[in-house]
């Protein structure tokens, strides 16, 4: 930046139109809901800057047992279960892309969590730094339709659990509404609660997890190949074109569940003290993602092999999804009323994932235009519980399908927003050192996104040859193997990071900044 604009950045801090709207976000939470919520002690804070007297929140193990409850959940154990009943993988490999991809996926979120605890700013907001603020625009609106994605795959998954047990006498519509209205009254209250109902929620997840375990073990239904065609034995490890698809695109459903998180990351650490060590910070959230994740989804992967050795799990799968597998293994000739305890408690296990999601959907539809800003946060966490129940009751009879197509598309976004905002980091801002923060409210001083929006073009056009989906196949996708294989976030990362890196120093160069 040259002296001439740094001059006039120092002078714009001044200027009436910082304290202006300054002062209409800090009147975005006002009024008869703040005072409710400060009688609880909750949040009344939306997307404006954390000051340095509130960033008191000081507990790592906080930071990381918030993503430990939010991913040791049924919907993750659902995803290992696609593993074989969608991609047809034998159970190495899917253990070694569940690894691998996981990694892959959660990293970001660890590295972006530390701006959280730096800066004081909502993920989106920072996003005015790291993509620009029309390209933030983009992702945010975008965001908004993730985050009832995630709430609505979320919902379905549980709700199916909750509609098997006793007979069938919790209808889809009932638990969808269940799981919505607990979600709302968490998310009323703000960072602190969540983080508090977070801290130990994970615990009563594991109990159950545990349980499947031993009920695997003790049924003896595990097995670790694919049946071969003659039914003469398993085969232990795959090979060829067709089956680097499978695992290409389980790969891709892998990273869009796990990196889901990315684009609210400092969300969950915008109470951090400034002085948080950021190497500790991205450790323990990069562990308290990776274990449950890794956990769940190798667990499931196991489970649903049961399918091929087991008649009564085949039919319940066949006939339920994921949730009649949940309930074989654990009620039906199991544990039975036990059992069914067990089910419904895993099923409220849902709550912990659909919480983050639906506080942060507020933060993105304040940060994407600014008289939304003023709409209480917590009104746009009921809309954004109601769009939820109203996907997920029709979808639910849909589970997999839709459970695929939405974790693929929503890895090819993040992939997308990954390869602009490391571009823009480690290039052009060279680390932490070159943001000048105070300028977050000061959009003609800021990236202006012009070639964030054009890299996210590109990386468009690099998920539509690259896509593997059930409604539409790219051009090179459908060179691999017999079916197909999804390296959409691959090229869309690809594609987005060449485009970027080429057009912002030229953005910069005509705009100054």
């Amino acid at each position: 930046m040259s002296k001439e604009l740094e001059k006039k950045s120092d002078d714009s801090l001044t200027e009436e139109p910082f304290v202006q709207e300054t002062a209409e976000l800090e009147k975005a939470d006002s009024g008869f809901y703040a005072n409710l919520i400060s009688m609880f002690h909750g949040e009344t804070r939306g997307i404006e800057r954390v000051p340095i007297e509130e960033k008191t929140h000081d507990s790592l193990w906080a930071c990381a047992s918030m993503w430990l409850s939010a991913n040791l959940v049924i919907a993750t154990f659902s995803l290992g279960a696609l593993s074989y009943s969608v991609f047809d993988l034998d159970f190495g490999t899917s253990v070694l892309v569940i690894i691998f991809f996981n990694v892959l996926g959660c990293s970001p979120i660890a590295f972006y969590s530390i701006h959280g605890a730096k800066f004081g700013l909502r993920q989106m907001i920072l996003s005015r730094f790291l993509v620009g603020d029309l390209a933030m625009r983009v992702f945010a609106a975008i965001n908004c339709v993730a985050c009832v994605g995630w709430g609505a795959v979320n919902i379905m998954s549980s709700a199916q659990l909750i509609n098997i047990v006793n007979n069938h006498a919790c209808p889809p519509w009932a638990g969808c509404l269940i799981l919505v209205l607990v979600t709302i009254g968490v998310t009323f209250f703000g960072y602190h609660f969540i983080h508090a109902y977070e801290k130990w929620s994970w615990v009563p997840n594991m109990v159950v997890f545990i349980a499947i375990i031993a009920r695997l073990s003790i049924d003896g239904v595990f097995m670790s190949g694919v049946p071969n065609e003659d039914g003469s034995g398993v085969t232990q490890w795959g090979s060829g074109k067709t089956f680097a698809g499978g695992v290409l695109s389980f790969g891709g459903t892998v990273f869009g569940f796990a990196a889901g998180w990315t684009t609210y990351a400092a969300d969950y650490t915008s109470y951090m003290k400034p002085t948080t060590s950021p190497t500790k910070l991205f450790l323990a959230i990069l562990l308290g993602l990776c274990f449950p994740l890794i956990f769940a989804e190798v667990l499931g992967a196991a489970a649903v092999t049961g399918i091929k050795t087991n008649a009564k799990y085949a039919e319940l799968y066949s006939e339920y999804s994921v949730g009649g597998l949940v309930y074989a293994i654990l009620a039906q000739d199991s544990l039975h009323r036990f059992g069914e305890f067990l089910c419904v408690l895993l099923s409220l296990s849902t709550i912990c994932s659909n919480i983050p999601n639906m506080y942060s959907i507020a933060l993105c539809a304040q940060s994407f235009w600014s008289p939304l800003a003023k709409v209480p946060r917590v009104f746009w966490s009921v809309v954004g519980n109601c769009l939820c129940l109203a996907i997920s009751i029709p979808a639910f009879y849909h589970f997999e399908s839709v459970m695929e197509n939405f974790m693929n598309l929503i890895g090819y976004y993040l992939a997308i927003y990954d390869a602009i905002s490391f571009s823009e980091h480690f290039f052009y801002l060279k680390g932490f050192s070159g943001y000048n923060i105070d300028l977050y409210t000061q959009k003609k001083l800021l990236n202006p996104g012009y070639a964030g929006t054009f890299a996210f073009c590109c990386g468009v056009a690099g998920v539509v040859i690259g896509m593997d989906q059930t409604w539409y196949v790219g051009v090179v996708a459908k060179k691999i193997g017999l079916f197909g294989g999804d390296i959409g976030f691959e090229l869309s990362f690809a594609f987005a990071f060449i485009a970027y890196n080429i057009t912002r120093p030229l953005e910069r160069k005509y705009f100054g900044r």
